[in-house]
């Protein structure tokens, strides 16, 4: 075989294989976070896949051709079949809990392609003629990493970006196959199991039934029943409701933007103010309500016409911002009377570099002097969670004491919205005992 044949053989297997795994990491997104605590352990499987993969290609001492060939087929069905989101939702429909459920995923899929695509270097390497053992393997390596940076690169920033995840999922397969074209004898066979896998890819990748796919999340409306509502529609997020609406006149929206309006417009009195919205949801915050003027921040840039054209049915009111939500309060120059902070990745998930002190003192920063910083959490309703109590006092170090309302007390996962203001500030505490108790003169202190 050519010497640039086998390069381009390396090329496709280092692109696809990190492919693969930026494909991955995204497709749990819903069902698990983006947090490290998943990331990481999914980088690692597919890591030490890989690894057992180069030992599995090294023990391989004759045909290398046709082993690599079957290799790029399966992994294209894999890849095509195992990747798409169809199926990724079907895992983590039928086993429960989810965290049984990524096992399954990363055991049935993601490690089965990386351990096949790990034999191509070691099992190619015996092909390269040169006179050095270390510039057979170098150039292999070479051309096998250019392929990663290359998929990592492509995928998400081009692929996802403009064609969405399905369309990345199905160009791997396709690239797979090319090369499985490319080492096999050309006969009868070889184009029926590769037509196969297209069809396999094409259908479980073209229909994806409500939902929207975009590079970061996946959205879907869904009728909903609501006591009182006319026609109910949810607009989801990454599998979980974001906001709610109906047809009714005035809309019914859901119980926490219901609530946080009522905070801004009868229990502060806002008018002609301004509000930063972090995390856009369904653009209900300001539907229909222009007394004040609201700017929405959102890392999806594609959210807000899905939100108009699926949900709303109408142009959303107010600004709209694409940035990271921490990058833009770092950054920002413009100083609002309240920000919304609504920055779910899915489900009870927060992305955890919107969770730490340094994130909710960059909030603060984009205040106005009497501004308040209003948080929709959603937590556990007696709020016992070692997550709660953490989070609320890391909220509280930066804002000092800040109103906590649970407005599901009957259910496991409630809304907690938190209202901080600006002109507090965190006060060291002390206890009320029998032996210095000290209520009587703090409480004349506070009159």
């Amino acid at each position: 075989m050519p010497r640039t044949l086998l390069f381009i053989i390396v090329f496709i297997e280092g692109f696809c294989s990190l492919g693969a795994e930026v494909i991955a990491l995204r497709q749990i997104i819903p069902h698990m976070g983006s947090s490290i605590v998943v990331t990481a352990p999914t980088i690692g499987f597919f890591l030490l896949a890989l690894a057992l993969g180069y030992q599995s290609g090294a023990k391989v001492d004759g045909d290398y051709l046709a082993v690599v060939a079957r290799n790029f087929l399966i992994a294209a069905a894999l890849t095509g079949a195992g990747l798409a989101g169809i199926s990724v939702d079907l895992i983590f429909g039928a086993v429960n809990p989810p965290t049984l459920a990524y096992l399954v995923f990363i055991a049935a899929v993601l490690c089965p392609l990386a351990w096949l695509m790990g034999q191509t270097v070691p099992i190619l390497t015996n092909l390269m003629q040169h006179e050095r053992t270390g510039e057979a393997s170098g150039y292999a390596l070479y051309y096998s990493t250019l392929g990663s940076f290359l998929g990592s690169i492509s995928l998400s920033l081009l692929i996802m970006q403009w064609l969405g995840v399905s369309a990345a999922v199905v160009i791997c397969a396709l690239l797979l196959l090319a090369g499985h074209a490319l080492l096999s004898a050309r006969h009868r066979r070889t184009a029926i199991a590769s037509l196969a896998v297209i069809l396999l890819s094409l259908a479980c990748n073209i229909w994806r039934g409500p939902v929207i796919e975009t590079a970061y999340a996946n959205y879907a409306i869904i009728p909903v029943a609501l006591e009182g509502a006319n026609n109910a529609r949810a607009f989801k997020s990454n599998n979980s409701i974001a906001s709610l609406i109906d047809e009714s006149e005035p809309p019914v929206y859901a119980r926490y933007i219901r609530h946080i309006r009522s905070i801004l417009l009868e229990g502060l009195a806002f008018r002609e103010r301004q509000i930063l919205v972090l995390g856009a949801g369904g653009f209900t915050l300001s539907h229909r309500e222009p007394s004040n003027h609201y700017t929405y921040v959102d890392i999806d840039p594609a959210i807000r016409g899905i939100a108009e054209k699926n949900f709303l049915g109408e142009p959303a009111l107010g600004d709209f911002i694409v940035d990271d939500a921490r990058r833009f309060v770092v950054r920002s120059e413009q100083r609002f009377a309240a920000t919304i902070v609504d920055v779910y990745s899915s489900h009870n998930s927060i992305p955890g570099h919107l969770v730490t002190r340094e994130f909710w003192q960059s909030t603060r920063r984009v205040l106005e002097p009497e501004g308040v910083m209003i948080a929709n959490l959603i937590l556990d309703g007696k709020l016992a969670t070692p997550y709660a109590r953490n989070l609320l006092a890391t909220i509280e170090s930066v804002y000092g004491r800040c109103a906590i309302e649970v407005l599901h007390k009957n259910q496991p996962l409630s809304n907690v919205v938190v209202t901080c203001y600006n002109s507090n500030q965190p006060q060291e505490t002390g206890l009320y005992i029998d032996e210095r108790n000290r209520a009587d003169f703090d409480l004349a202190r506070s009159r």
